[in-house]
C-alpha cells in the first residue's frame, strides 16, 4: 500500500479500518474514525467546531437542509424551507459569535428550538429565544445573527408553528442521545489532514441511511476546510496530498456545490475517487450536475455487483 499521502476513507461496514488501521497507525499515521453505525465506537465531530465566518454558517446550514427531511419539501412549499434557512441561520450565527465554546454544538441548538413557543392567538406572546434575541439587538442592531431573526419573526404566529414542527422533524435524530453526545465537541482535527499524515475512516451502513446527513456534513467541511488552508496557508498546494476514497458514493448525501469542488481541489493536492453501483446513482442525488462531476474524474469506478 502506499503511504505518501493522507487518506480519506469511506468505509462501509468499517472493514478497511480493520483491514489496514494498524498498519497505517504503525507507519506512523493520525488514525481518526466517525462511526455512524456504532457511535460509541465514534471519535466526536462537532460541525461547529469548524466555523470561521458567516459564510461557513450558511453552507452549514445549506448542507442541514439538502440532507434532512423537513415537513415542507415540495417545491410547492418552498416557503418553509426558506424559512427554516433563515431560523438556523439566525440560531447558528448566534452560537457562533454569542455562546462560550462549550455550548457551540447541536444540542444548544436544539435547545433553542425546543424554547421557542409560538401562541397562535397571541400575536405578542414573546417566548425565551425572542428575549434573547431582543436584547441582542439593543445591543448590537446590526448582529449577523439578529438580521436572520428579524427576517424569520415576519411569520406570524400558525405559519411560525408550521416552521418549528418542520424544524423539529427534520432534526429529529439528534434527539437520540449518542448522536448528541458524538457532536459535542469536535476530536477529528479535519483541518489538519493536509498538514501531516492521517487516515480519516467514515464508517456508514449500506443499508440505511438514516445518519448520512452527517457524513455530508463531514465531507463538505473537509473540503472546504483544505481548499482554504491550501489558499490562506500554503500559497495553494497542501504540503501533504490528501487522497479521498468515495466508496458508496451515492450513501453519503449531498455535498453542496460539489460539481464546482471536484473541478478545483486536484490543484490544491486533493483528489477524489467516487466509487458507484451504477452511474445512474450519482444522476439521483445531483440532478444536472452529475455529468459535471463524471466528467472531472479521471476514471469515474462503477462497481457492478449481481
Amino acid at each position: 500500500m502506499q503511504m505518501h499521502s493522507s487518506y480519506v476513507v469511506t468505509d462501509p461496514k468499517g472493514t478497511v479500518l480493520i483491514e489496514c488501521g494498524k498498519m497505517l497507525e504503525k507507519n506512523g499515521y493520525d488514525i481518526k474514525v466517525l462511526n455512524t453505525i456504532n457511535f460509541k465506537k465514534s471519535m466526536h465531530y462537532n460541525p461547529f467546531a469548524y466555523l470561521r465566518s458567516e459564510k461557513d454558517i450558511l453552507k452549514l446550514v445549506q448542507t442541514i437542509i439538502a440532507n434532512t427531511k423537513g415537513e415542507g419539501e415540495k417545491s410547492s412549499e418552498d416557503f418553509w424551507v426558506k424559512a427554516e434557512r433563515l431560523y438556523y441561520t439566525a440560531l447558528i450565527g448566534y452560537l457562533y459569535y454569542e455562546a462560550p465554546e462549550e455550548e457551540q454544538n447541536f444540542e444548544t441548538l436544539l435547545a433553542f428550538i425546543d424554547a421557542s413557543e409560538v401562541r397562535e392567538e397571541d400575536e405578542n406572546f414573546k417566548n425565551a429565544v425572542d428575549y434573547i434575541f431582543d436584547a441582542l439587538e439593543k445591543e448590537k442592531p446590526n448582529h449577523f445573527a439578529v438580521k436572520q431573526y428579524r427576517k424569520y419573526k415576519l411569520a406570524a404566529g400558525k405559519t411560525a408553528k408550521l416552521i418549528l414542527i418542520s424544524c423539529g422533524a427534520r432534526l429529529a435524530p439528534f434527539d437520540i442521545e449518542e448522536l448528541k453526545n458524538l457532536m459535542e465537541y469536535d476530536e477529528m482535527g479535519l483541518d489538519t489532514i493536509g498538514d501531516k499524515k492521517t487516515a480519516l475512516f467514515i464508517i456508514i451502513s449500506d443499508t440505511d441511511d438514516t445518519f448520512n446527513f452527517v457524513v455530508a456534513m463531514m465531507y463538505t467541511q473537509l473540503f472546504n476546510l483544505l481548499c482554504d488552508k491550501a489558499d490562506d496557508v500554503y500559497g495553494g498546494r497542501l504540503p501533504v496530498h490528501v487522497r479521498c476514497l468515495l466508496d458508496e458514493f451515492s450513501n453519503i448525501g449531498q455535498i453542496p456545490k460539489f460539481e464546482k469542488l471536484i473541478a478545483t481541489i486536484r490543484s490544491r493536492e486533493i483528489s477524489a475517487s467516487i466509487i458507484l453501483q451504477a452511474k445512474s446513482q450519482l444522476k439521483a442525488i445531483y440532478k444536472d450536475n452529475a455529468d459535471t462531476i463524471s466528467g472531472n474524474c479521471v476514471r469515474p469506478e462503477v462497481v457492478n455487483t449481481l
